[in-house]
């Protein structure tokens, strides 16, 4: 067995590049990661404007104290320019977002104002309020977004800022999936005794697409050589295939024999609970990835092995999630020797960050997961753990 750092740097360490990049339209590419560094090629704002309804006044006109009385010579909506310039004692009606006059550099908010017929009375007031200043959003030439950025509402508005209609972003890695073995059925079909219902495959369809991916669903194969090589062939087409079941060491268990046939493995046992059957190699020119078919190990597997992976090829430069320490409020038995993962309950209480285990944690409880908002993460050299003890969790 290795470990899974070890295990997580082999996967990762296959992966030489990305998938290639591809042209969107700037509608269609939420969610999708950024291959190119966007830079900006002018100020935003491209001048300085009102950040409210108002007056636009000189900071010489400002009176120190007391209040002063200005003569209103236009007034500026938003998408308009003022051609004069603001003259000694002068106010100008201006809207939110207009550009500042020329002469002018503070805005009064219409609410401080007291209207006088063709005149304002205005209060002292800091110089430059209310201005939104040219370039302080972004300026012209620094890079906004890297490369690598997975793009939110936000990446998207600040690019349309910027007049792009258009992104360069990499192809969403290809995954074939399916599950193995003749107990597992397809949901909404009969069942027969001894039977189960694939859950797997939907989870891991859910996890692939969460993950920047596109799923290729094969369906569930039986336990029959030549139908699991020719599915697993099939599958190399795709940049990643996935399957779930049949990488133990039962007798059923083929994924892992038929592998040696048609492609080739690289690791196939890993120091962790739960999950420790996994396979991992190659199909063709495709990533294989062999998880466990109890569900939360392949949950579990998914999330350390794969989703990195598909972070990787589909071009992302951050491949993992963030881990930070909690108390922990019960006992966790944990043997030393491998790395353990419970599913946990975190929250913020008393001041601190407090987890629990969702209860019993056997691998096929899948309401584990469900129940759950992170993994807790033991060590291999950690043993029991007693409350109030810090332990590591990775929110989900």
């Amino acid at each position: 067995m290795i470990s899974v750092q070890d295990g997580q740097n082999r996967v990762l360490t296959q992966i030489a590049r990305p998938t290639a990049p591809e042209i969107l339209l700037l509608s269609q590419a939420r969610a999708r990661v950024l291959a190119e560094d966007v830079t900006a090629p002018f100020d935003v704002p491209p001048t300085d404007n009102s950040a409210v309804d108002g007056y636009a006044v000189a900071s010489a006109d400002i009176p120190s104290s007391g209040t002063r009385e200005l003569a209103v010579v236009a007034e500026l909506p938003a998408g308009a320019v003022f051609d004069g310039a603001l003259a000694a004692g002068q106010a100008i009606r201006i809207m939110t977002g207009a550009p500042i006059p020329r002469g002018a550099d503070t805005v009064y908010p219409q609410e401080v104002v007291e209207k006088l017929g063709r005149t304002i009375r205005v209060p002292t007031l800091r110089k430059a309020a209310n201005v939104r200043m040219r370039g302080e959003d972004v300026q012209a030439g620094t890079v906004v977004i890297e490369r690598g950025t997975v793009l939110r509402p936000a990446e998207l508005g600040l690019l349309a800022s910027l007049g792009r209609v258009e992104v360069l972003a990499y192809r969403r890695p290809r995954v074939a999936l399916l599950s193995t073995g003749d107990e597992v059925v397809e949901p909404g079909s009969p069942r027969k005794p001894g039977q189960i219902y694939d859950a797997n495959r939907f989870t891991l369809a859910a996890s692939i697409e969460s993950a920047g991916g596109e799923v290729l669903d094969l369906g569930i194969v039986p336990d029959l050589r030549d139908e699991l090589r020719a599915r697993l062939l099939e599958a190399s087409a795709a940049d990643a295939v996935v399957t779930s079941g049949g990488v133990s060491v039962g007798v059923y268990d083929l994924v892992k024999e038929v592998l040696d046939d048609v492609g080739a493995i690289d690791f196939w046992q890993v120091a962790m609970q739960p999950g420790r059957p996994l396979a991992f190699g190659r199909v063709g020119t495709a990533h294989f990835f062999g998880l466990p078919g109890n569900p939360v190990a392949s949950m579990l597997a998914f999330l350390l092995f794969v989703r990195p992976a598909l972070h990787k090829l589909g071009g992302r430069r951050r491949l993992f999630g963030d881990t930070f320490e909690a108390r922990a409020t019960e006992a966790m038995p944990k043997k030393k020797g491998r790395r353990e993962f419970k599913r946990g309950v975190l929250q913020w209480m008393d001041g601190a960050w407090q987890v629990r285990t969702t209860g019993p944690q056997g691998s096929g409880i899948l309401s584990s997961m469900a129940a759950g908002n992170c993994l807790i993460v033991l060590d291999e050299e950690r043993g029991d753990v007693a409350p109030g003890e810090t332990v590591l969790v990775e929110p989900f």
